[in-house]
C-alpha cells in the first residue's frame, strides 16, 4: 500500500507519461491483463486511457486492474488510470 507522500511523488512522475493502453467497450481481457503485467515490470508506472465508449465505472475498472495485476492505484482522474507496481528486475523509481 502506498502512502500519501508516495502517491503524490508518483502522480508528479506520471504527469509526463503517455498512456500505454486503452480500454474500449469490450472492457478488460485476460490478454490485456498479461500485457499490463509485463509493462508494469518494465516501467513500474503506467497510464491507461479509458475510452468514452466504455460504460463501466472508471474506479471499478481501476480496482479490477489493480487486483488482477497486483499493482497499486496511484490515481484515477478523468479518463486516465495510473498504476504503479515495484519491478523485480528493472527497479528505477525510488519512492520517498
Amino acid at each position: 500500500m502506498l502512502t500519501g507522500k508516495q502517491k503524490r511523488f508518483l502522480r508528479s512522475k506520471a504527469h509526463n507519461v503517455d498512456p500505454v493502453f486503452q480500454i474500449g467497450k469490450s472492457g478488460i481481457s485476460d490478454n490485456m491483463v498479461t500485457q499490463i503485467k509485463d509493462t508494469l515490470e518494465n516501467r513500474e508506472l503506467i497510464k491507461i486511457h479509458v475510452l468514452q465508449n466504455n460504460s463501466e465505472d472508471k474506479n471499478d475498472l481501476a480496482q479490477s486492474l489493480s487486483d488482477a495485476t497486483r499493482s497499486d492505484i496511484v490515481q484515477v482522474i478523468g479518463s486516465m488510470i495510473v498504476l504503479y507496481k515495484e519491478s523485480q528486475d528493472n527497479k528505477h523509481i525510488q519512492l520517498p
